[in-house]
């Protein structure tokens, strides 16, 4: 056993870390590769700060949330800790280079909106299929992506071509089975249908040889753009390579071959800017300031849909979805209990406290959002336009909370300053999920110092209106699933059901 502060080697710290990854993950150590990027285990970042946070108490050093960004791998991370461990020894403190804020608050989003002059339609016209034979999905692999599978086979004939990191075709169709199943959504009748499609979002032609990608852009009738990394911590640089030079290479698919609609999965993350604070945003308003968004992932989310919208006039037909935070299945409550939801629920229960905000919850199924995606994209009426997935009816988050204390958690409501302090002082250990989440909570930004959950109080926020959306939705049967207490039924039972909760 590995005690705190001894001297170690890289294999050492190594063969821990193997050891760690293997038990979040539920594998064996034996199918831990040391030079795959930690990202490709499907780690998002809260899991990924859990590994950093018990190697900081293990190793006696202080590892910055950025380092997996320089180091993705365990065989890399692992030689830098060791010299980082040794050098801990020697003077008795490190002061790591690699801390860094988790925002470049210079960058300047709109020189970054910078698209391919080469990326451009075909000389046939377009014809919209309102039933494609046979569609590109980026994302399977998560969430979200999931259920968009789902619904494509629902509502759909069209084969599914899965963009999927693997070495072979096998462990491709293994990841996307694997993903459907933890949400009880593989449909084994229906399996012939998803086909693997061996890539990297982050790399040019995604990741495809020249006749891969050719090929591939004349097989598809339609292309659904809902992968991207999500990092709570990292910087806008460490995400461009995928969710901004990702998104370009998706356009250039659209334009490869056929003309193809692109269907953007963005993010109600483009008005985090202050300028829309306190503002009524609409679907199809423009989103020029981007002044005031700190976050890297939201940075990344603004330039990637500008790219699409610079696409559009050049003639590649769109339809961008904007969805809010995604919560479970508003029929069987299964959810990812990864997510920031989740997890910072999770930690107040352990805490035994919640601030007391003024936040409206404004979660959105994720049944409803992939079914309105879907259902949206097939309608023609709906290129060139962008649809909000905000929950209709919001409710005060105060009113979970207090729900969460009538269903028998002891739950102290505190004052917000008091919880932040709690949080800083009182917090010491990473098996409460905040402590992976502190560098996300407690840096503050913009010329009054405010916290990433300050940016998120009523006062700071726009309101995102989604009438259009549901008027686009009404001739269908989708409707969202109301945030009252059956709703927090189902996702509680969920949550205690797997063992996530405890009551």
């Amino acid at each position: 056993m590995i005690s705190p502060k001894q001297s170690l080697n890289a294999h050492e710290i190594q063969t821990w870390m193997v050891s760690k990854l293997a038990e979040l993950l539920n594998v064996d150590t034996s199918e831990i590769d040391i030079h795959q990027p930690l990202e490709d285990y499907g780690l998002d970042s809260s899991r990924a700060m859990l590994i950093v946070t018990q190697a900081e108490k293990i190793f006696g050093v202080e590892i910055s949330p950025t380092m997996l960004w320089h180091y993705p791998t365990i065989a890399a991370l692992s030689q830098r800790l060791a010299e980082d461990v040794e050098e801990t020894n020697l003077v008795g403190n490190v002061i790591n280079p690699n801390l860094a804020k988790i925002a470049d608050t210079s960058l300047d989003l709109q020189a970054e909106v910078v698209l391919d002059p080469r990326i451009y339609p075909p000389s046939t016209s377009f014809v919209f299929n309102p039933h494609p034979t046979a569609v590109f999905l980026t994302g399977g692999t998560g969430f979200l992506g999931a259920f968009i599978i789902r619904e494509l086979l629902t509502q759909t004939q069209a084969d599914i071509y899965c963009l999927t990191r693997g070495k072979t075709i096998e462990e491709g169709k293994n990841k996307l089975q694997k993903n459907l199943a933890q949400y009880y959504i593989w449909n084994e009748n229906l399996s012939h249908r998803i086909i693997p499609v061996l890539g990297d979002l982050s790399q040019p032609l995604l990741g495809m040889d020249e006749v891969e990608f050719t090929k591939l852009g004349n097989t598809i009738d339609g292309i659904y753009h809902s992968g991207a990394m999500l990092n709570y911590v990292f910087p806008y640089a460490a995400m461009k390579p995928t969710n901004v030079l990702g998104t370009q290479e998706i356009l250039r698919l659209a334009c490869t071959g056929k003309l193809k609609p692109v269907h953007l999965v963005s993010s109600v993350a483009i008005f985090e800017s202050d300028y829309y604070a306190g503002k009524v945003v609409k679907e199809d308003d423009e989103f020029d300031h981007w002044e005031g968004i700190f976050l890297g992932y939201s940075q990344t989310k603004w330039v990637a849909e500008k790219l699409v919208k610079l696409g559009y006039s050049r003639g590649i037909p769109i339809t961008i979805h904007r969805p809010p935070l995604i919560a479970g299945d508003s029929q069987t409550g299964v959810c990812n209990t990864d997510d920031f939801i989740n997890l910072a629920i999770k930690g107040c229960l352990q805490m035994g406290c919640f601030p007391d905000v003024n936040y409206m919850l404004d979660i959105s199924p994720v049944d409803y959002v992939s079914k309105s995606i879907v259902y949206l994209s097939l309608q023609q009426k709906s290129l060139g336009h962008a649809f909000h997935l905000q929950h209709p009816e919001p409710v005060p988050f105060m009113d979970m909370v207090k729900w969460l204390q009538s269903f028998g958690f002891p739950i102290e409501i505190i004052p917000y300053e008091e919880w932040q302090n709690r949080l800083t002082t009182e917090l010491v250990t990473p098996e409460n999920p905040l402590y992976t989440l502190r560098p996300f909570l407690l840096e503050r930004w913009s010329k009054d110092k405010l916290t990433v959950p300050d940016l998120y109080l009523n006062a700071h926020r726009p309101q995102i209106s989604c009438a259009a959306t549901q008027q686009a939705l009404a001739e269908s049967s989708i409707r969202c699933a109301p945030l009252d207490s059956k709703l927090f039924i189902t996702y509680s039972s969920y949550l205690i059901q797997n063992g996530f909760l405890e009551v």
